[in-house]
């Protein structure tokens, strides 16, 4: 494996938990009619098939704007952008728990907008992990009423088409993770530092010898935002189309796919992760349709 058998517990814990926490967020809002906070409500009497394409100018979009700014280095103004996603997205998640209370959104706000400036103008491991849990759930509720099934499994084909072009041929994925990381300090996904076996005996002859070298390399597992939020959508279209134990299996079968990614991944390489949780989607997807015919 890539990392070791406890990162990867970690990283699929707080993926699976994401999923969860998505699901739920999801279905408190399909019992208010998805009336979303924040003029982030669905536009009414739109085709799934255009809001598909809709999605997709919107990624494309987004990517060019993240080319063009590290292309000039346009650090604070990326990091601002950052920062009104992530309190838009927090708040919709957290409003979500507090439906029935007056003013909620605005109690959600006043949660958000501090976890926010934490996250992005303060490095701390356990913030950034902590509010990712929770942005990716807010994100996906802005998308699942807009989609059905036929939209969301085309978008996952060509997300993954994208994802292996962006990891294996144009390197963009790598490139704008390091940007983000080294530049930015910080990272839109999952992000956990560790040390190696190496480096841990390396940090133990410096205890002991009280040599003056510091200089230990730090590894890193990280999962990207998108590899996160697209599944919770799936989730949240199996949600709304055959209920809530088939979108837990949608949620598990996305993360049994990224298991076998994580088991079979070598130190040292990268890897697309959409085109395998796309597989254990559809998988699941098949699974949710047998289990309607036989039951």
């Amino acid at each position: 494996m890539k990392h070791s058998a406890k990162i990867v517990a970690i990283l699929l814990g707080m993926f699976f938990i994401t999923q969860l926490i998505g699901i739920w967020v999801i279905y408190s809002y399909q019992n208010n009619n998805f009336n979303l906070p924040y003029g982030m409500e669905p536009p009414k009497g739109i085709a799934p098939e255009t809001s598909l394409v809709s999605i997709v100018i919107a990624i494309a979009f987004a990517v060019l704007v993240m080319l063009i700014f590290m292309r000039f280095n346009i650090d604070l103004l990326l990091k601002l952008w950052f920062l009104f996603v992530i309190i838009i997205a927090l708040g919709i998640t957290i409003n979500s728990t507090m439906l029935n209370v007056q003013n909620s959104s605005i109690i959600a706000l006043t949660i958000a907008v501090p976890l926010a400036i934490l996250k992005v103008f303060k490095r701390g491991i356990l913030v950034h992990n902590i509010t990712e849990l929770m942005i990716y759930p807010g994100i996906a509720a802005i998308f699942v009423p807009i989609l059905n099934l036929w939209t969301i499994s085309l978008l996952f084909i060509i997300i993954s088409l994208y994802d292996i072009y962006a990891v294996w041929h144009s390197g963009f994925m790598q490139k704008m993770a390091k940007y983000q990381i080294r530049k930015l300090k910080m990272f839109s996904g999952f992000f956990i530092p560790y040390l190696g076996a190496k480096e841990r005996a390396q940090l133990a002859r410096i205890k002991r010898s009280d040599a003056k070298e510091k200089k230990i390399k730090v590894s890193v597992a990280i999962l990207g935002g998108g590899d996160v939020v697209f599944p919770i959508i799936f989730a949240g279209v199996i949600l709304r189309y055959f209920g809530f134990i088939p979108s837990l299996i949608m949620a598990l079968g996305a993360t049994i796919a990224l298991f076998v990614l994580f088991l079979f991944s070598k130190k040292g390489k990268f890897y697309p992760a959409m085109p395998f949780i796309s597989a254990g989607c559809f998988l699941a997807l098949g699974l949710i349709y047998l289990t309607q015919v036989l039951f």
